[in-house]
């Protein structure tokens, strides 16, 4: 079954691509990523609009060939052996086209005997796919009348319905609710610790920062180098404080006294105050408790994933340095 299954073993590195290239004429989608995801893990495809995110994963999913470069999905090359690929990979696009006369159920099952899977098999895979995605309530419903977030559910059932050995997932939470958002964290972790590999992008950083266990940078279409993300991770990052009492002048003033620094800025939801490190942020904590401010929130005012993608962004990188890129695991 898609979670808890045993996932088929053989040679697999997971998903390499290396020095990767895709032009659309004169517009270079991708013009060179390099990325190792790993079996097991959950990696994080992070990057601005136009950054080339979908346009590799659609070379990955063998859907797309690349100018030049190498891909790896599994230990099989998507270029040269498209249908083994497929085969082993579970791909769900940003917005996936439905068979609109058909119901869930219909469209599990049909998905599934593409897949070639015995009649009955595609059957019973599709009702362990309602139950797991939460779709029982609309299984005969036709997928005309879904919603976006129950469309984007049913498009990762459709990617599971094989047991694949490898995700790539694009946008997956877009347009689901906030219970299914945790309920789709909880999933892929579960993926993952069954043994295969998990590539997911998505605007939704704050998503992410809770599910992955590595990210992959990706400016202007060029994967960031590891020294330059641990470079950008490590700058100085802000840190909202909220004190008891909600007027946030008092509340800058008197955070400002406690640390004696003179740039404490603002707004209606706290204080803003500038840390280098996580050590320096607890002791700046002690100091504002230990001066009588009652706060009641300390926490940094963006998650590092954004962080460190604003800081990529505003930093220019240094000449010719490409390579792979990652955060470590957490």
């Amino acid at each position: 079954m898609p979670a808890g299954a045993p996932v088929p073993t053989g040679a697999d590195d997971g998903i390499v691509a290396t020095h990767v290239r895709r032009s659309f004429g004169e517009v270079h989608a991708v013009r060179d990523v390099s990325l190792h995801a790993r079996p097991g893990k959950v990696t994080g495809l992070v990057g601005p609009n136009g950054s080339g995110k979908t346009t590799l994963l659609l070379m990955l999913s063998s859907l797309l060939a690349p100018d030049a470069g190498e891909i790896r999905v599994a230990g099989i090359d998507p270029v040269a052996e498209p249908q083994r690929a497929r085969a082993v990979i579970g791909w769900m696009p940003d917005a996936l086209g439905a068979w609109g006369s058909l119901t869930v159920r219909e469209t599990l099952v049909t998905t599934g005997r593409l897949y070639d899977l015995p009649r009955d098999e595609a059957a019973d895979r599709a009702e362990a796919l309602i139950d797991l995605l939460d779709l029982r309530a609309l299984a005969a419903s036709p997928a005309r009348v879904l919603s976006r977030g129950q469309k984007q559910r049913l498009g990762l059932a459709r990617a599971l319905v094989h047991n694949p050995r490898v995700l790539l997932l694009d946008e997956p939470a877009s347009g689901l609710d906030p219970e299914s958002r945790v309920h789709l964290r909880v999933l892929l972790r579960r993926l993952a610790d069954d043994g295969r590999t998990v590539l997911i992008s998505s605007h939704i950083l704050s998503e992410l920062e809770e599910l992955v266990d590595d990210a992959a940078f990706l400016i202007a279409g060029e994967s960031v180098s590891a020294d330059r993300v641990a470079a950008s991770a490590q700058r100085q990052r802000y840190w909202r404080v909220r004190v008891a009492g909600g007027d946030p002048a008092a509340a800058q003033a008197a955070i400002a006294t406690a640390l004696q620094r003179t740039d404490v800025t603002g707004d209606r939801a706290g204080a803003l105050v500038g840390f280098a490190n996580d050590t320096d942020a607890a002791a700046g904590l002690a100091a504002i408790v230990a001066a009588g401010v009652a706060v009641v929130e300390f926490a940094p005012s963006t998650g590092r994933l954004e962080q460190t993608l604003l800081e990529l962004r505003e930093a220019p990188a240094a000449p010719g340095v490409t390579s792979t890129t990652g955060e470590g695991d957490r």
